[in-house]
């Protein structure tokens, strides 16, 4: 039973490892700083409290809605994406895979929230960290009581934190996430505690250029039908030994590496050079018919995204353009967003704009518009 599963987990680190080769250093890190926004506007959107990622976007530049429920939503989006800076670094020093890394997300979660947006509907104000202290039912699921989950809670650190191969890793990290979700160990936030701690422990395959998030997402019943199954009670004699049902946390398994695989296919394809040149080149198309940006902008974008950062002078020099014009035209790209720079004078790098985002990585946020 394990080893068809292991033959399609190593598969998956191997595309992964490919993956990792399509694009400069700079790309992906532009490219890791775009899905950190990614995986907050999904999390929260599993939970039903997703905005839009325009909203995200002027959260990020403290530029929050009038409207206190979409404030509140935004607030929610930043603290996500901070809380996924926390997990990454800490996951570059510790395993991702215990009990307390764990409870480590939930509090770089909630941390960053005031406790009025730390509330639940019932007026609980959830503590950072701190493990739940009344019993709860979640639909048809009854998580082990309160008092119990300091055992469980060693118990998972017990199974799940040691070393593996990267192929079993991966098994490991589906488990983990059922297991986490199973024992509900926090008054809330049970959901977005589990997916950073699985975002953190598969930063060694992703190197945070694709995410699991987004295929969660994608079908949120499925993603929930398929913990629902694996919750169930053990099913005769030759479902597994343990007091769950084997079979369902299979299929889980099951589910979790497809949600990989797709992931996985779909950036793969986004970054293949040869067609993110035709999609550079559309953009900057879209860009010139409304007069924002010349068509000599095509060439050193697309250098920008496969060789790397330049001088901004080689960025003038590769549009084949006179000095004063070619000036106006970096200072075009850098307002596009689609080329950025950390100072005045200093070189250039790829970017990826919100609004280009549809035809850079189409269905990214889902549809076309979804930006918005």
């Amino acid at each position: 039973m394990l080893a068809p599963l292991r033959e399609r987990a190593s598969a998956v680190v191997n595309d992964a490892a490919g993956l990792a080769t399509q694009a400069h250093p700079a790309t992906k890190l532009a490219l890791r700083e775009l899905l950190r926004s990614m995986n907050s506007y999904y999390s929260n959107r599993i939970e039903g409290q997703s905005t839009t990622p325009r909203n995200i976007q002027a959260a990020l530049h403290q530029e929050f809605s009038d409207r206190p429920e979409i404030a509140q939503l935004q607030r929610i989006a930043v603290a996500h994406i901070e809380a996924e800076k926390v997990v990454s670094r800490q996951a570059d020093s510790t395993s991702a895979l215990s009990a307390d890394f764990a409870k480590m997300a939930h509090g770089a979660l909630y941390r960053h929230l005031a406790p009025a947006d730390r509330m639940t509907s019932d007026g609980l104000v959830v503590e950072p960290s701190a493990l739940r202290e009344i019993n709860v039912t979640v639909g048809r699921h009854n998580p082990p009581a309160w008092q119990s989950l300091p055992r469980f809670m060693d118990a998972f650190t017990q199974h799940y934190d040691r070393q593996r191969p990267a192929d079993l890793q991966i098994i490991a990290i589906a488990c983990a996430h059922h297991r986490l979700a199973w024992m509900h160990p926090f008054a809330d936030g049970n959901g977005r505690a589990a997916r950073l701690q699985t975002h953190a422990a598969m930063l060694p395959v992703t190197r945070g250029l694709w995410s699991v998030n987004r295929g969660f997402a994608r079908g949120v019943q499925d993603y929930y039908g398929y913990l629902a199954a694996a919750d169930a009670p053990r099913q005769g004699d030759l479902d597994g030994r343990g007091n769950l049902t084997e079979r369902g946390l299979v299929q889980w398994v099951d589910y979790f590496l497809r949600v990989c695989e797709d992931q996985v296919s779909y950036m793969a394809q986004m970054l293949m050079l040869d067609s993110m040149k035709a999609k550079i080149n559309a953009v900057v198309q879209i860009e010139s018919a409304h007069g924002r940006l010349r068509p000599e902008a095509a060439l050193p974008l697309y250098h920008l995204f496969a060789a790397g950062p330049v001088t901004r002078g080689e960025f003038i020099q590769m549009t084949g353009l006179g000095e004063r014009t070619g000036r106006s035209l970096l200072a075009a790209a850098l307002k596009s967003g689609l080329a950025a720079s950390d100072s005045p004078r200093g070189p250039v790098r790829f970017a990826f704009p919100l609004d280009a985002l549809p035809v850079l990585l189409p269905s990214l946020y889902g549809g076309v518009d979804d930006v918005g």
